[in-house]
Formats: structure tokens, sequence, C-alpha cells
């Protein structure tokens, strides 16, 4: 079973076996939501399926929403129900990519852990680590697959909502934030996205593109580990709670700690864009 990475190699050889194998692009553009399909169907992983970012991945209705900000999460059933109709059952190996430096991916990764299914793992390096490596792609949409039962089982991977966050403020409390915004959106230097710049109080920046090497995949765990360990100092890991801009890019920070074996950190899956307009609640910049 693979439940972080999977090499291109790896995944070759999976296919090849026939195995019970799902694989999802979830490429996508923040500033250009479209987008995100028009390029899978431009190219992709031969076989694999697309995962939008907004249109699955998000609750489109607010009454639907389990949290507010950007991107939502959809309720565990309905998303369960998405999986069937993808050929996803208990025993599926699921594997997620982008093209987009493995941001979007972590979405897909994270909520199949949500809904208690350990057997998901990244292709490391994306599409372009597929393609280096000699791996099949091809253009179109792929035919509808045979659809499967998906079983929702405990979550294994942890949820925090904002009256959690917001009760953990105090300096004192367990409680360690980690933001994985670029630098200048964390200090409120800039704002492209939401209506308020700036960072939830005491919250420590890491981006989320310092997990990644220069090939474009994760650092090494022992790298991965100083690293967190160094920003964290004194604090306890399993009292981390990970969050951004709406809770997607958060989630590499999230699997780089579980791949540095420090556990699997909490996500504030509302984040900054629920954070920053909820009223009452405190903002803090530089």
């Amino acid at each position: 079973m693979h439940t972080t990475l999977i090499q291109a190699a790896e995944l070759q050889s999976l296919l090849d076996g026939g195995a019970n194998v799902r694989v999802f692009d979830v490429s996508f553009d923040l500033m250009r939501p479209e987008q995100g399909n028009a390029t899978y169907l431009e190219t992709h992983l031969a076989a694999a399926l697309h995962a939008d970012i907004n249109r699955v991945l998000s609750a489109k209705d607010p009454r639907e929403a389990l949290n507010g900000g950007r991107h939502p999460l959809p309720r565990r059933e309905r998303f369960a129900q998405w999986l069937s109709s993808q050929g996803v059952d208990d025993n599926t190996q699921v594997i997620v990519y982008d093209r987009n430096a493995m941001n979007y991916c972590g979405r897909l990764w994270w909520m199949l852990k949500w809904c208690g299914h350990e057997a998901v793992a990244v292709l490391d390096g994306g599409l372009q680590a597929w393609v280096a490596a000699g791996g099949a792609v091809r253009s179109g949409a792929e035919p509808a697959p045979a659809p499967r039962t998906f079983t929702l089982r405990a979550p294994l991977a942890r949820l925090v909502h904002t009256a959690e966050v917001a009760a953990q403020l105090d300096p004192q409390a367990a409680q360690t934030l980690i933001d994985a915004r670029a630098t200048p959106r964390f200090r409120g230097e800039t704002e492209p996205l939401d209506p308020v710049a700036g960072h939830i109080p005491g919250a420590l920046n890491r981006p989320y593109g310092l997990n990644l090497d220069e090939s474009g995949k994760f650092k090494p765990a022992a790298v991965l580990r100083q690293e967190f360990e160094q920003l964290l100092g004194q604090r306890d890991p399993a009292a981390v709670v990970h969050h951004c801009g709406s809770g997607v890019s958060a989630v590499p920070n999230i699997l780089a700690m579980e791949i540095a074996g420090l556990g699997r950190a909490g996500l504030y899956a509302g984040s900054w864009s629920e954070w920053c307009t909820t009223p009452g609640l405190p903002c803090a910049q530089g």
C-alpha cells in the first residue's frame, strides 16, 4: 500500500500488474479555474480521470459546506458518492497528481484520508516526473468508469474548525499554527484573493514550495524533518494545525511532515479566507 508518495516507476509497475488502481489528475489554476479541465484534456497520464478543485473537491452549494472560506469542504457522504461513481472502492489504491508542483493534488489525498481511505499517494514530481520517466500520456476525455462502492469509514485525518483555532490562540496553548502562503501574503504586504491582508496571530510561516527540491520532487525525509524541527523549536508536532488561504495549499505541508516522520497534523480547512471574514477574530500583520 502506498500512503504518502509514489514514484513514477512504482506507479508504472502497479499499472502493468493490473492492480486495482485509480489515478486522478487534479491540475488546477487558481486565477483561471476553467483551465484545470482544459489542461487535463490537453494532456494527462493515460487512463487518469480529472478531479476539479471547484466542482468536485469543494462544496458548490453553501448549504452543504462544512466550513467557510473560498474552497469549503463538501460533506463526506457527498464526496463518497462521487468516489463510487469514479470506480473507487474500499480496496482501490488511489494515486493523485497535478502539474502544479503538487499544490492541488494534495487536496484529494487529504480528503480520502478524511473519509477513512489510507491507500492514497501523491505522484512525486507530478505529471512532469511521469513524462520524464517515459510514462504514457494522452489527450481528450477518458471513458466513464464502471461504478463501485466506496464505504465511508472513521476519519484518518483531523479537520479543525474556526472555533477550535480561536479557542487555542493563547500563546500558552498547545496549538501551533503553520501558514503555507507566500511570505508577502503572510506578512500582509499583499493580498490578491481575500478582503483582509495578514495572518492569524501567533502563526508560523512555511510556504508550501519549500518542501520541494530543485527537481520538483519532495525533499528527502531527513531534510524535511530537520527543517520542520527548526521551525517548531520546542513545540509539539502533534499539536500542529496547518492552513493557507483556503485550505488547499496547506496540504503539502501536512504531507511533508508525514514524510518526515512527524505524524499527520491537523488541517484548518477554512483557513485565512474564513478567518478574516469571521466577525470579531483578530488579524495580525508583519
